[in-house]
């Protein structure tokens, strides 16, 4: 396979590779598995039958494992099988709602706190036995609360030292909302990646005539807080970026926050411009679909919303209104967190699969390789570029 012979993964693997998606992230996590048990079996590798490698090669990745419940709504992290010297990577959704437990007779949606504790039970189950643990959880959980502004939790920066204190080596996440929460536990591997690369590549499946360049397209902001995503983003295409900014009313406060009285643009013109807004997440929309407003007024032409993360806290509605009247053309977000069923049917959404990619990375990590050109997509995008963008 062309990826493999490039990424070059002739290193002896740390242990034997042990997979554990919780139920939150079990779909995910079987894509994953698919992957890097095919890949496994054709890599061309003189050392295979090696004791070194020993369970290299196997049909499934994925640990038996269990959290089952109490009556009470208590629980339980149980490991099924030995995990003595293996490299285990466990993998999390924190978002996913639609996951119920019965807590004394009544149904209860697990929130990111249920999630997060489940997380906690496996690895408290695997006792120390596994030669090293890795935690995958692409939605970083708390990652909004990352910084203190008066009298209150740090609750992300609190959660990732409880990981390192149990144990865990490595952390994985995607887009975290500000990579600097990193400094809580700065002698631990902790790595936030970015699927710009996916983004193009949806981008392109969705719309083939889609021409890359400078008077053609504009990366947007939609806050001050997203600017480093979008100036990534558009130095890696070379094209032109633009940031809204929220002018809030200082003197009042509003369900505990300054109401937003206007989205101020600064950037060139963007008239007749496709432009691509990226974000690491959706929602509620609100933002999201204001900044598209104020776009279409300033005679934007098509308009792409990406995000790494689709919330849809207030559901489809609005989506669905500003499509009908020309406000968006596509939204695309991954797979890494919960997709509802009515979501992946609606004509504007593009849902950009990040199973092959997370296959690259446990792979990559369980050989003790190095990660930075799997992080910095730069030359697959230029390649992917060269090919697709032709002149109009």
């Amino acid at each position: 396979m062309k990826i493999t012979e490039e990424r070059m993964l002739e290193t002896i693997p740390v242990g034997p590779l042990g997979i554990v998606p919780l139920e939150s992230c079990r779909e995910l996590g079987e894509k994953v598995d698919k992957y890097l048990a095919t890949w496994r079996r054709e890599r061309e590798n003189a050392h295979k039958t090696t004791l070194a490698f020993e369970g290299y090669q196997r049909d499934s990745y994925i640990l038996d494992t269990a959290v089952p419940r109490f009556g009470s709504g208590e629980a339980k992290g149980i490991v099924n099988e030995s995990v003595r010297g293996d490299d285990v990577f466990i993998l999390v959704d924190v978002c996913n709602y639609s996951m119920t437990y019965s807590l004394c007779g009544h149904e209860n949606h697990m929130s990111p706190d249920d999630h997060f504790q489940d997380l906690k039970r496996i690895i408290a189950a695997l006792g120390g036995k596994a030669r090293r643990i890795s935690v995958i959880m692409p939605f970083l959980y708390e990652s909004r609360q990352h910084k203190r502004t008066g009298r209150e939790s740090l609750d992300c920066a609190l959660a990732l030292q409880e990981l390192v204190h149990m144990g865990v080596d490595n952390i994985i996440t995607f887009d975290a909302h500000d990579p600097r929460v990193q400094n809580a536990i700065p002698l631990k591997g902790f790595d936030t990646v970015q699927p710009v690369y996916q983004f193009i590549k949806g981008l392109f499946r969705a719309v083939p005539n889609l021409h890359i360049g400078k008077d053609s397209t504009m990366i947007i902001s939609p806050d001050e807080g997203g600017m480093g995503r979008a100036v990534y983003m558009a130095n890696v295409l070379g094209v032109d970026m633009g940031m809204f900014y929220k002018r809030r009313d200082y003197a009042t406060i509003v369900n505990g926050t300054n109401p937003i009285v206007a989205h101020e643009f600064l950037g060139s013109d963007v008239e007749g411009k496709d432009v691509i807004i990226v974000d690491d997440m959706i929602s509620s929309g609100g933002s999201v679909l204001e900044v598209a407003s104020e776009l279409k007024k300033r005679k934007a032409g098509r308009i792409f919303m990406c995000a790494t993360f689709g919330l849809f806290t207030n559901g489809m509605e609005k989506f669905d209104k500003a499509y009908e009247e020309g406000l968006l053309d596509y939204v695309l977000t991954t797979n890494l967190i919960y997709q509802t069923p009515e979501l992946l049917k609606k004509p504007y959404y593009i849902n950009c699969d990040m199973s092959k990619y997370l296959a690259y990375i446990i792979d990559t990590l369980n050989h003790d390789a190095s990660l930075s050109t799997l992080l910095n997509p730069l030359d697959r995008i230029h390649k992917f570029l060269a090919s697709h963008n032709k002149p109009l």
